[in-house]
């Protein structure tokens, strides 16, 4: 029999690109989603029936620690957050609560109930926030500056406290910007593509952003949620920068995507400078030289091919 694994965020980009290939490696998948008629199962359709979802709130004590009781998985991947952005601290407690909270709950009931289950934390580049070097890595100083970043640095450290005064199995993946197809329409790639699409299908003449100057270290999903699942099969527990190292600018993305549609991006776009975000200027890059040397993990999507997949799905779908 295969492994037993908890995913939390299951519907999600990150959820159901690891539930896929956690599927292929034979594990049984407990999936945690919120409690809401509103969930969008788009990405999990053709798995759905192969997963157990459960409806929970990670944010109930209760719920998650009947879960794990019950199940004792052999891993657990805390993949939820509420991870909007606002470099302004608009509405923090909405976004500081759930992934604070949550994730010391999953920790205190895999304490509890389940100690020998390994545990994964979905840490983000944006604990570097404003960096006061270049690349990051997994010894940079941490420097965040959104409610969602001091957020994920909370988790951390919750992880990395768990980790050395208990003994669990509990890792952290310092993940870069990835993209996907999958990609929530909120966040900057994906809404290049999908309004491409419509300009495409003669929809809408225009695409309305703002700082294209902007700076990412962009991958894969499907590469990262590997590096997931390579964290949590290491030796020992310990967290991991997962990125591409190459950073490229929202310039590099529209150019690439509309010359993927025979188009010139310069004819499309307008910018509107109330939608630039006082960190713009900020470089986040990683150093994965750790992954590489520990887990032998690299990605293998490149930046254009990542870029041409994600116009290719919007312009069929």
């Amino acid at each position: 029999m295969g492994k037993i694994a908890i995913i939390t965020g299951i519907a999600g980009q990150d959820g159901s690109y690891l539930a896929e290939l956690l599927l292929k490696k034979n594990y049984k998948i407990y999936g945690i989603c919120k409690k809401s008629k509103k969930i969008n199962f788009r990405n999990i359709e053709k798995i759905k029936k192969k997963i157990f979802i459960k409806k929970i709130d990670i944010n109930n004590f209760s719920n998650i620690k009947e879960l794990i009781k019950k199940v004792r998985p052999n891993e657990f991947y805390h993949l939820a957050a509420q991870s909007f952005i606002n470099y302004k601290f608009e509405d923090e407690f909405f976004r500081l609560n759930p992934n604070i909270n949550g994730t010391h709950y999953i920790l205190s009931a895999i304490k509890k109930f389940s100690p020998k289950t390994k545990f994964y934390y979905a840490a983000s580049s944006e604990l570097f926030g404003n960096a006061k070097s270049l690349p990051q890595h997994e010894n940079t100083h941490f420097n965040p500056r959104s409610a969602y970043g001091v957020s994920k640095v909370a988790g951390y450290y919750l992880t990395k406290n768990y980790r050395e005064a208990y003994k669990l199995f509990a890792c952290s993946g310092i993940l870069f910007n990835h993209e996907s197809p999958r990609r929530n329409i909120n966040f900057v790639s994906r809404k290049i593509t999908k309004n491409l699409s419509l300009i495409v299908k003669g929809k809408i003449k225009k695409i309305i952003l703002g700082n294209i100057n902007s700076k990412r270290d962009w991958g894969h999903a499907k590469d990262y949620v590997y590096a997931m699942w390579k964290i949590l099969q290491s030796k020992k527990p310990q967290d991991f920068v997962i990125g591409t190292g190459k950073v490229h600018s929202v310039r590099d993305f529209l150019h690439l995507a509309f010359k993927r549609a025979n188009l010139d991006y310069k004819k499309y776009i307008k910018i509107d400078k109330r939608l630039f975000r006082p960190n713009d200027d900020i470089i986040l890059k990683a150093n994965f030289n750790k992954a590489k040397r520990i887990l032998n993990w690299k990605p293998k999507i490149s930046f254009k091919s990542l870029v041409n997949e994600m116009v290719d799905y919007d312009l069929n779908n």
